[in-house]
């Protein structure tokens, strides 16, 4: 198999305003970790080459000495500020990717219980497919709603997933799908529409098929203060 790089961004410039919290979610702590700790540690100890750090405005300096520095992460090669909306961080995240990197895994701080086997796996896809996405197939039954809150569909169950990140892509396909979006952002916003993920970018502007792979219900999204309990119970598992 050819040599190639892999970077992992890893997004942890988000408020997290339901959390009810003046700390950022991303530093909250589990079980006397910030939630951010634990994702980097799992790209830190996985076949990712480096690791690009999205943070909050004027974060920079407390990430380097509070994360970097503290837990001794030797993968992370840039810090860098994110902007107003996640997709404005992403770009960010993608400008300060090294020119030799092929592959590129979108992640989310705040999902803490990514492990090795998922990023194998999204890393082991992407080489085939180009784009995917880690993800679940939902548990529950999905309803779609009209514009008046009646339902128009019942989609099936076992075609409908959950997505999570990371998120994986050829570098060169997400570097198109983003520049093409900051140039469109207004045109979009005027049309109601959001990017809500790196997948719907990629499928709106590049028109590529995006492949899904299973990760894991652990794979939670810190959002809430009941899922700081839940993250507790869950690193016992």
């Amino acid at each position: 198999m050819d040599e190639f790089k892999v970077t992992a961004i890893v997004l942890a410039a988000g408020r997290g305003k339901r959390m009810e919290s003046t700390v950022h979610k991303q530093y909250l702590l589990i079980k006397d970790k910030p939630v951010l700790y634990y994702s980097l540690k799992a790209f830190e100890d996985s076949q990712v080459d480096d690791i690009v750090l999205v943070v909050g405005k004027g974060e920079q300096e407390f990430c380097r000495k509070e994360i970097l520095d503290k837990y001794n992460f030797h993968k992370i090669k840039a810090i860098v500020e994110g902007g107003k909306e996640r997709y404005h961080s992403v770009a960010y995240g993608i400008q300060a990717i090294c020119w030799e990197c092929k592959y590129v895994l979108i992640h989310d701080g705040a999902r803490p219980f990514v492990d090795e086997g998922i990023i194998h796996r999204a890393i082991d896809e992407v080489q085939i497919s180009k784009a995917c996405v880690i993800g679940m197939p939902v548990k529950d039954t999905i309803k779609i709603s009209d514009e008046k809150g009646y339902v128009s569909d019942t989609p099936a169950r076992s075609l409908v997933w959950q997505v999570q990140t990371p998120q994986a892509f050829d570098k060169n396909i997400i570097a198109d799908a983003y520049g093409k979006l900051i140039l469109e952002e207004e045109k979009l916003s005027a049309a109601g529409i959001t990017a809500t993920d790196d997948a719907m970018i990629v499928e709106y502007f590049m028109k590529i098929p995006v492949k899904l792979i299973q990760g894991s219900y652990k794979n939670v999204k810190i959002t809430t203060p009941e899922d700081l309990k839940i993250a507790e119970i869950l690193l016992d598992f």
